[in-house]
């Protein structure tokens, strides 16, 4: 058996639930069979070149890549949870295979609610100050995300789109997830 869930990059809230309902069921079993179980792929090079890929194809030369991923609270972070370390290795590893330079790109978070303090920058507020800062042109993907969701089509794709455009911002694309690659899933096979 493999288990992969379709977190690139860990966070006990996504990755380590899976792995405890994972091991729930395993209680009831008494003849365990082998498995393996994925951590993260977050720095796999098949999924940093399905990313790559996916961006060069549709990003402008005169747009600014923003990578936002969902966000977590803070408070995770600070009892141990290195999921802001995971993206940031995503996020330098394409920008890196990209050839992209320091204010070409930029790295947000998304999909906060409640009181609590969540990863930051947020996205939403980096939208909707980026035009006063220069930005005018924007791509944002989500590489946090397998497939695309509710969060990426109507919170990203759709009301941050309004947000930005609203603000000063010119033009606006979203990236779409990995779901409509080919390479996305050659690179799960591998």
């Amino acid at each position: 058996i493999i288990v992969l869930p379709l977190y690139p990059q860990y966070s006990s809230s996504t990755t380590g639930a899976v792995f405890d309902a994972f091991a729930n069921a395993l209680k009831e079993e008494r003849g365990l069979v082998p498995f393996d179980f994925i951590h993260s792929y977050h720095v796999d090079e098949n999924y940093i070149n399905a990313l790559a890929n996916s961006i060069k194809v549709r990003l402008k030369s005169d747009e600014f890549l923003l990578f936002s991923y969902h966000g977590i609270p803070l408070r995770y972070e600070k009892m141990g949870d290195y999921y802001r370390k995971h993206c940031k290795q995503t996020t330098i590893a394409v920008v890196n295979k990209l050839g992209l330079t320091e204010n070409q790109w930029g790295m947000t978070f998304q999909s906060r609610f409640g009181r609590e303090e969540w990863l930051q920058p947020y996205t939403d507020k980096f939208l909707q100050n980026a035009a006063p800062q220069g930005i005018h042109k924007i791509a944002v993907i989500c590489p946090g995300f397998s497939v695309d969701c509710l969060e990426t089509i109507e919170e990203i794709d759709k009301e941050n789109r309004e947000n930005f455009l609203k603000n000063g911002g010119q033009s606006y694309q979203y990236i779409p997830a990995l779901n409509v690659e080919h390479a996305h899933i050659e690179m799960m096979g591998k």
